[in-house]
């Protein structure tokens, strides 16, 4: 076969036949490529808001939300929104401080209101079994105040089941007795006693008292379907003569009263947008009590909720101490911990929560050493740090500059008494 012939052919059977690669596999061109199929995996969550963005770069606290913005920050994918708030939390507070507080029950039972949730209700009295008392003596609660010291809290608060203070005189004598002798100690004290109107109010804040709380439970549309003995602009009412008396307003709410998370919204949107936000927020999850209306029906509040209410009072309300409060004993330590790395800064701690359990002081203590946590200072309050660091040099420089001055009067008065 001439060589013409052979090349023409070892031609053709290089250009149809398989063909080879260097380092690799045979192809073979007639097989059909396998194309990836899409896969019905969930697409990534859109980027955050514009209203989270504007929250979480928040310099200071405002009063101007809308439900919508709200309800939009709450519904946040939720890693995405522990996140945000975790970034503004220690913008304006220390991460690690966390406030001990204890409560202690100064007058159980009896109360007239129909709270559905509520064991002092005199409403229930029979069908819960609690006895009612009378108030405690002044020196029995200083007693448990110095206990409480002693053990770590710097904030102690007192209970007394009341629906308010009309015709109480006596009461509030030894009531301001209490406040000034806790205060006496060295500690933040905080008091609930129903409503009070401004002078009662006053009289309180001249004893020395550093918050009232006054807990709003829920939204305004929820509230008839827990409460009918109260209604809920009696007690904003009672907000504003604690604001007008000087005193701290602490007021918050229960999750766990047959709400939507709506109500969550409805209860931050009202809290949020008062003239000054409260300067702290207790998020209660409810301990059903046997006897009760909601002992009965209540379902537990998933956790996912409790810490998106933390998480959306943190970037709503930025100065604010937010409370875990009633309901921290079914919470596991890594639940805890996540609830302070969203925002929380304060925990109820001792021997009890007025009729329910509470975390005793040594099981917190060992759970800061674990997450390394340890108490606030009293009074500590949550500040834009960056302005507190500035304050904070200002005031350095100013010692250091009196300091300077009182060394160079030190010298010249020892020139005059005859130093050279």
């Amino acid at each position: 076969m001439p060589p013409a012939v052979q090349a023409a052919r070892a031609a053709v059977r290089m250009t149809n036949g398989p063909k080879r690669r260097f380092f690799s596999t045979v192809l073979d061109e007639s097989i059909t490529p396998i194309v990836p199929q899409p896969t019905s995996a969930k697409p990534p969550p859109p980027p955050a808001s514009g209203i989270l963005h504007e929250a979480a770069k928040a310099r200071g606290p405002r009063s101007t939300w809308t439900k919508d913005e709200i309800s939009e920050i709450y519904n946040t994918p939720l890693m995405e929104l522990a996140f945000k708030s975790a970034s503004l939390h220690r913008r304006f507070h220390d991460p690690s401080a966390i406030q001990m507080c204890t409560l202690m029950n100064i007058k159980t039972g009896g109360c007239s209101e129909d709270c559905s949730y509520c064991a002092q209700s005199s409403r229930y009295q029979k069908s819960v079994g609690l006895q009612p008392t009378k108030l405690s003596s002044v020196d029995s609660v200083l007693e448990a105040a110095r206990t409480a010291r002693d053990n770590g809290s710097t904030r102690f608060c007192m209970g007394a089941a009341w629906r308010d203070m009309r015709g109480r005189k006596t009461s509030l004598k030894n009531i301001k007795a209490m406040v000034g002798g806790v205060r006496d100690m060295g500690m933040e004290v905080c008091v609930t006693l129903g409503m009070v109107d401004e002078a009662q109010a006053k009289e309180l804040a001249e004893a020395g008292l550093t918050a009232y709380n006054h807990n709003l439970d829920t939204s305004r549309e929820h509230y008839p379907n827990v409460i009918t003995t109260r209604s809920y602009d009696e007690r904003l009412a009672t907000l504003h003569n604690v604001r007008a008396a000087g005193v701290n307003v602490c007021s918050g709410g229960i999750l766990g009263l047959g709400e939507q998370p709506s109500d969550h919204v409805g209860l931050i949107h009202t809290v949020a947008n008062l003239p000054q936000h409260p300067e702290s927020f207790p998020v209660n999850a409810l301990v059903p009590i046997k006897g009760t209306p909601l002992g009965e029906t209540a379902k537990p509040v998933p956790f996912p909720n409790i810490l998106r209410t933390i998480a959306t009072a943190r970037l709503c309300m930025p100065k604010t101490i937010i409370r875990i409060a009633a309901g921290r004993t079914a919470m596991s330590e890594e639940q805890q911990a996540m609830g302070f790395m969203a925002g929380a800064n304060a925990i109820f701690t001792g021997e009890k929560m007025l009729t329910t359990e509470c975390n005793g002081w040594d099981e917190d203590r060992e759970m800061f050493e674990r997450w390394g946590l340890g108490p606030m200072r009293s009074f500590e309050r949550g500040k834009l740090r960056e302005e507190a660091a500035v304050e904070e040099q200002s005031a350095h420089r100013m010692i250091e500059e009196t300091e300077g001055e009182r060394r160079v009067v030190g010298g010249e008065g020892g020139n005059e008494l005859g130093g050279n």
